[in-house]
Order: structure tokens, then C-alpha cells, then sequence
């Protein structure tokens, strides 16, 4: 579906540059902190900015030859980008009747707006921020698109709407096959909830790219004393900061250190930890 090739773009005192895929049928999670590279990577997935040096190709082509009908098999949803908030959802209807014609449902998606009461004849403006994250999820989602590109879509959100917002895109993906999606969120637990493989990104470079049921159940932190951690089996520590009480170590082989070190404090190593002990600073 997707292929990042030794994509490079450089700024001032930043690069970007990372490899990866993302298959039919995957949800794959992007994960950093603000500054680190991603909008910088979504943009230029999409074409809007030109790489210095590799390749994306999307559906099998580079996104710099996508036809106009590539382009209707995605949908995108940015933070601070959407439709004037003067209109109305009536209004916005006709815009992407006009924009994506046979694949854009008008009756569906009236009846998507009636259940998931966003009133057709109400300003975007006057919309509370979940009332606007839902229909910004159900426009990218209206057209039928095969290749989902959300950037944050949950953030700001409370846990009932975040829910409803997570239950969408898995109806959406049940619907039917071949099927992939790109999510940016700082809210782990719906990633963890959602995706089947998850990337970390820091300082412009991918640190982890790991099955989420692999980093969930295999994963761990260790949490030891500087004479503990002196007489560590190093093998399988991945990383190890320096903390109040000693170390906290990060490993993908749980389960080892749990046989041969009973003594010692393990926990599961959630997406957020897993993060900040592989990054080169010390906050999420």
C-alpha cells in the first residue's frame, strides 16, 4: 500500500530521514513527541513536500505521478486543517459531491451525520471540537478511500468521544478489505487499542518499529538499583536511563529477566515508556 524509501528532508538544524511499509489490511501507529518529524512526514506522503532525497510510493506509484483518481482513494485529517467553519455540513456536502462525485454516498452519509447528531444545517463554527473531529474522520472516510492519513485525530478529545471517534474507524476498516491506515496520536492506550504495528520517531529518525502485541506482551522495564543493574544480563536491555533509584532498563524479553531476576521490579512496558526510554531526551 505504502512505501517510505530512504526518505531524507533537511531543514536547518533538522532531517528527516526514515524507511518504512505499511501492507493492505494494517494500522500502523506513528508515535513522538511535538517537533520530531511527523507532520514533516504525513506532508510529504502526501505530496505537499518534496523530499531531498528517497522515495514514497503509494498504490504502488510515486505520490509525484498519483492520477486524480489515486488521490480519491485517500483520506486525511489534520489538526488545524479542514473546511471554512463558516459553512455548513450542507454546504460541504455539495463540495464533495462535486469534488468526488460517484464515490461520495450523499445518502449515507446524511444518515451517518443524523447518527452521529451533527445537525446538516449548523455552522462548522459553532460545533464543539468533538462534534468537529467526527465529521472531519467521517469527510475522510466519505469517499470510500482505501488509504487513511489521520495526524492526531483524538487529541483534545474526552474518552467518550475519543471512543466513538476509534469505534468509526473500526467499522470503517470492517466494512471491507485492503483497507490501511497512518495514525499520529500522543494518546497511546488508543493506539494500543487500534494498530497492528507501531513506529517511533524521534529527532527526525525511527527509534522502534515493532508489532503492538509483540511490544505489549514481550516488552518490559526493568527497574533495579546501580548494584542490580551491574550484575544484569545485557543482552536483551535495548536501553537503560539513568533514574532516582538507579536504572530504568528497557527489554524486549520480558519474560527472561522475570525468570532470572525474580527479585528484581518489572513492568510492562506500555508504548509511552517504551518511548521515552529510547529517545534521546527524557519527556513524552
Amino acid at each position: 500500500m505504502l512505501e517510505v524509501k530512504d526518505l531524507k528532508k533537511k531543514y536547518n538544524n533538522f532531517q528527516l530521514d526514515c524507511s518504512f511499509r505499511i501492507e493492505e489490511d494494517q494500522v500502523v501507529g506513528l508515535v513522538g513527541r511535538n517537533g520530531v518529524g511527523k507532520t514533516t512526514l504525513f506532508r510529504s506522503i502526501l505530496g505537499l513536500l518534496r523530499p531531498d532525497e528517497g522515495e514514497i510510493n503509494l498504490f504502488g506509484r510515486s505520490v509525484a505521478h498519483l492520477t486524480e483518481a489515486d488521490k480519491a482513494r485517500i483520506g486525511v485529517t489534520f489538526p488545524h486543517s479542514f473546511f471554512s467553519e463558516q459553512l455548513t455540513i450542507a454546504e460541504i456536502k455539495q463540495v464533495m459531491i462535486a469534488t468526488y462525485s460517484a464515490q461520495f454516498n450523499a445518502a449515507e452519509f446524511d444518515q451517518k451525520c443524523n447518527r452521529l447528531q451533527l445537525p446538516l444545517d449548523k455552522k462548522v463554527k459553532n460545533f464543539s471540537t468533538g462534534m468537529q473531529t467526527k465529521l472531519k474522520l467521517l469527510l475522510a472516510m466519505s469517499h470510500e478511500a482505501d488509504f487513511l492519513l489521520l495526524d492526531e485525530p483524538t487529541s483534545g478529545l474526552d474518552v467518550i468521544v475519543r471512543n466513538e471517534i476509534l469505534g468509526m474507524l473500526q467499522d470503517y476498516l470492517d466494512q471491507k478489505n485492503n483497507r490501511s491506515v497512518l495514525i499520529s496520536s500522543h494518546i497511546s492506550s488508543d493506539l494500543e487499542q487500534l494498530c497492528d504495528f507501531i513506529i517511533l520517531i524521534d529527532d527526525g529518525k525511527i527509534i522502534l518499529q515493532e508489532e503492538t502485541d509483540n511490544l505489549l506482551n514481550h516488552y518490559g522495564i526493568l527497574k533495579v538499583s546501580e548494584q542490580e543493574y551491574s550484575s544484569l544480563e545485557q543482552e536483551f536491555i535495548l536501553a537503560a536511563k539513568k533514574r532516582s533509584y538507579g536504572y530504568a532498563c528497557l527489554t524486549n524479553e520480558r519474560r527472561y529477566y522475570q525468570e532470572n531476576y525474580p527479585k528484581i521490579a518489572i513492568e510492562k512496558g506500555s508504548i509511552d515508556e517504551v518511548l521515552m526510554l529510547l529517545a534521546k531526551g527524557e519527556e513524552q
